[in-house]
Parts: C-alpha cells; structure tokens; sequence
C-alpha cells in the first residue's frame, strides 16, 4: 500500500486564512510600500501626504488584528449579504486601476472579507483595525475641503500677524492670508493652515483613545478631541508666525529647516506630545474628581451614621 499524503495540521486548520493572506499582500503588497515610501521621503502628492499618520497607524491595526485572532477564530462562521456586496465593489474600483479607487479598494476589501468569513460579529471585532485603516488611506477629501477652510487661513494669518506685530517686527502687513515682512510675501495655504496637522493629531488621538480604553467615556473623548482641535490650532499659529518671521528676515536657510526639513518634524512632534500631555491631564482631572466625590461621600454617610 501507498502510504497517504497528508498536510500538517496547523495547515489544515488555517489554509484559508494563510490563503487570504497571501492573496491580500499580493494585491495590496506594492501598494502599502509606494504609500510608506512616500510618506516617509515626502515624494507622493501632496493630498496624500496628508495621511502619512498611517505609518502608525496601519501598523497598529495590524497589531490589533493579531491579538484579536483567538477571539476571531472561536467566531461561528456565518457570512452577511453586503460583504458580497462590498468585495464586489472593491474588486471592481481594484481592476479599475485610478489611483484613488484603488486606495479605496483597501478598506472595502477588508470590511468584506469581514462579514463574508464571520458576518456581523466579526466586523464588531474588528472595527478599530478598519477604523484606523479607513482612516490612513489616502483620498482626496483633503483636497475637497481646501475650498472651505479660507476662514480659517485668515484667522491664523490674522493672528500671526498680530503676534509679529507685538513683538515690532519691521514692515508688517497683513492682508486675508497674506502676510508680508519688508517687503517678502507668506501666504497660509490650505496646506499651511495646520489641515494635515490637524488630520493627523486626531488619528493619533484616537489610537490614544483605543490603546488607553478612554473611547469607552463619551466625556473623555469630547474633551480630548476639542483640546487636540485647540492645540493643533495654536501650534500652527506659532509656527506660521515662526515661517513668517524667518522668511520676512531672509533667513532662508533656517525657513527651510523650520518649513519642509527636519525642524517641521520636530513641530509635528511637539504637537503630538502636547496631545499626550493633554490626555494625560483629563485622566487626572477625572481620577482627582472623581477620588474627591467618592471621599465626600464616604465622609458625609459616615458623620450621618454616628449615634
């Protein structure tokens, strides 16, 4: 007798997940490192580089998705109609080939094979993954709402101007989004205007969110999404009044260090920290409340309570 061939267990357990893997990193492979090179040597468009938070993020929704995958693999399999649907119509904007229906070939893709493997429980499971993968892949709604955000060039303009203009910097004018220093012109471009910064601070608040469990306390999240709006303003005013000042002042060199170089990524940094830092302070007002209500009433029953 012919002995029989069989495969090894764990492949027989997880062939189609092995299978789904190797097909999305065939398709979707070249695509993640034309974004991440991009991101990372500024060389792709400049509406998508207004996603580059996605170097954080999308690594960590893939970390998302491998500590959930006991919890995936214990789901009943059960597959729900608009998965179809939704592989459908990523496999389509997939052959289509634009860059902007490709990209969004990624999330409906994965949305599908999420209720087409486990319906809806598993697309429950896996909604921060998706989340933040939505979230990191580039589209053109940056360049969409260029349009709308005028008012809020001016006011930053405005502001730094009114900055320089304390501090007696020579020859200051300011008109709309304009700002001029002896005579040398700095416009706040929708992309000046701290749009991407914005973009990004938020995606990395709502990572902070989910890594910390607050996401769970409406309150804690209003308030960490309205002070990271704030910061992400007022970072973006000095640094406009600090391109501004530089430029008006001919010190090209360091405008450029401070605008498109080294120093723009320390400024980004510093924003970020400062939403650390003002997440930090909303969980130790809480606690700090918190510890005081319970205190008081512990204190209030207990002088109740003496004979």
């Amino acid at each position: 007798m012919q002995p029989s061939f069989s495969l090894p267990p764990l492949i027989q357990r997880h062939w189609l997940n092995g299978l789904i893997l190797a097909l999305l990193a065939a398709l979707y492979g070249p695509l993640l490192i034309h974004w991440a090179d991009g991101w990372l040597n500024k060389s792709i468009s400049l509406e998508h580089e207004y996603f580059s938070h996605g170097l954080l993020g999308l690594p960590y929704a893939a970390y998302l998705v491998w500590e959930q995958r006991k919890k995936w693999q214990k789901l009943p399999a059960q597959s729900h109609p608009a998965g179809f649907v939704l592989l459908g119509l990523g496999a389509i904007a997939y052959l289509i080939g634009t860059g902007e229906l490709m990209n969004a070939s990624l999330p409906l893709i994965l949305t599908g094979l999420c209720l087409t493997l486990k319906g809806v429980p598993g697309l429950k499971l896996q909604a921060f993954p998706l989340l933040f993968t939505l979230f990191a892949t580039p589209n053109p709604i940056p360049y969409l709402i260029s349009p709308y955000i005028l008012p809020l060039q001016s006011f930053i303009a405005g502001t730094a101007g009114f900055i320089l203009h304390v501090l007696n910097v020579p020859d200051l004018s300011v008109s709309g989004i304009h700002l001029s220093v002896r005579g040398n012109f700095v416009e706040v471009a929708p992309h000046c205007s701290g749009l991407k910064m914005l973009f990004t601070s938020l995606y990395i608040g709502g990572i902070l969110l989910h890594w910390t469990g607050i996401w769970r306390s409406r309150p804690k999240v209003l308030w960490l999404f309205t002070g990271t709006v704030l910061i992400s303003v007022l970072v973006n005013i000095l640094r406009n009044t600090l391109l501004t000042y530089l430029y008006g002042m001919d010190h090209i060199a360091l405008f450029d260090w401070a605008h498109e170089g080294t120093g723009g990524d320390l400024i980004s940094l510093v924003m970020l920290m400062a939403v650390v830092v003002w997440l930090d302070c909303i969980e130790r007002i809480d606690n700090y409340f918190t510890l005081g209500t319970a205190t008081g009433i512990i204190n209030y029953g207990g002088w109740w309570g003496k004979p």
